[in-house]
């Protein structure tokens, strides 16, 4: 069975074909960064009207890569939500119309099912059950995973995500958008201990997060860096050694919060997936991911034992039309048509699990 798959929820544009006996034939990609950087962030309107002048050329180069036509596809799957209401519609009713034209089923996908299941696509793919941990721009949660269809929240962040704690303290530190990337990068140079911010919520015996007073502690360092600088100018140094001082306190919580979330599951297997996942100190921290698992017998503790710890490759840490053509295959039996205009900008994951 053949799926095109169309990712339009913010940004991105992402076609691809996933074949479900030979895997993806192709997955081709537009970013909107550059035009949005000049207005500092996402202007929904312009990132709507640019998914719809992409959709058509992305899937005709996606055909001829694959070798294959219009009428070999099988179904559209396409990002129902969550995301940006005007951007899932252009998808939304490219996916339908298409899907209509071929009188082929169209597949409704929740975008973070895709990133949840992205790491499928690699080579060395995991197995269920495992630890989701959904870490992105939008969204920081822990899921258990169970099956397709079959997920439990754990926990998640009750204000900013990560991604999106990332991006705030990038500009309050004078970095172009995005600036999530460019303040890790940055964090490569700064020192350790020039600087310690907060852990929030890092003993809070549960699997919540928040990332808000974090980025208000920078606001902080910085507000005070200037004050004695006498100026608007940070150093280049503070500035870097601000970046890893907040890079750490966020990949600390992660780490933790991870262990705990294995711990309480009794599962030995950790995906990390969004566009977060990409960032160099998580990939490194989560490489040395060790717990210790509580002994029946007091007197005697077990040894730490390693967790494999699985990303999806970076082609698919960002928004893409990979994970949504994979996550459609792996819900063809379910074939639910979708109206031309359904699309849900706010949409528990849990909500997906009786579809399952």
């Amino acid at each position: 069975m053949l799926v095109l798959g169309i990712e339009s929820s913010c940004d991105e544009t992402g076609v691809a074909l996933y074949d479900t006996e030979r895997g993806l034939l192709a997955h081709h990609l537009h970013t909107q960064m550059a035009m949005h950087a000049e207005y500092g962030g996402v202007v929904p309107e312009l990132a709507s009207r640019d998914h719809i002048r992409r959709l058509v050329p992305l899937t005709e180069g996606c055909l001829q890569e694959a070798g294959v036509g219009y009428g070999d596809i099988d179904a559209v799957a396409f990002t129902q939500g969550p995301g940006l209401g005007g951007a899932l519609l252009a998808g939304s009713s490219y996916a339908n119309a298409l899907a209509f034209a071929l009188d082929k089923p169209v597949i409704p996908v929740h975008h973070l099912e895709g990133h949840l299941l992205s790491p499928l696509l690699a080579d060395d793919k995991p197995e269920f059950p495992f630890v989701a941990l959904l870490v992105s721009g939008g969204h920081t949660q822990f899921m258990a995973v169970r099956g397709i269809g079959d997920y439990t929240l754990l926990g998640e962040s009750v204000d900013d995500a990560a991604g999106e704690a990332f991006d705030k303290t990038a500009k309050l530190l004078g970095l172009p958008y995005p600036g999530g990337a460019k303040l890790s990068e940055l964090a490569r140079l700064g020192r350790a201990d020039a600087f310690q911010f907060p852990r929030p919520m890092l003993h809070s015996h549960d699997l919540q997060m928040s990332f808000s007073g974090l980025k208000t502690a920078v606001l902080t360092a910085v507000e005070k860096v200037r004050a004695e600088s006498g100026g608007n100018e940070i150093p280049e140094q503070t500035r870097n050694d601000i970046c890893r001082a907040f890079q750490d306190a966020v990949a600390d919580v992660l780490v933790a919060k991870s262990k705990k979330a294995l711990l309480d599951t009794g599962f030995r297997t950790l995906v990390v997936a969004g566009g977060v996942g990409a960032n160099w100190k998580l990939r490194d921290e989560f490489s040395r991911l060790t717990v210790q698992r509580p002994s029946a017998n007091k007197k005697q503790s077990h040894p730490e034992e390693a967790v494999k710890v699985y990303f999806p490759p970076l082609a698919y840490c960002t928004d893409n039309g990979a994970m949504i053509a994979f996550a459609g295959a792996m819900r063809l039996h379910n074939r639910q048509e979708a109206g031309a205009f359904n699309v849900k900008p706010r949409w528990p994951l849990a909500d997906i699990v009786q579809q399952g």
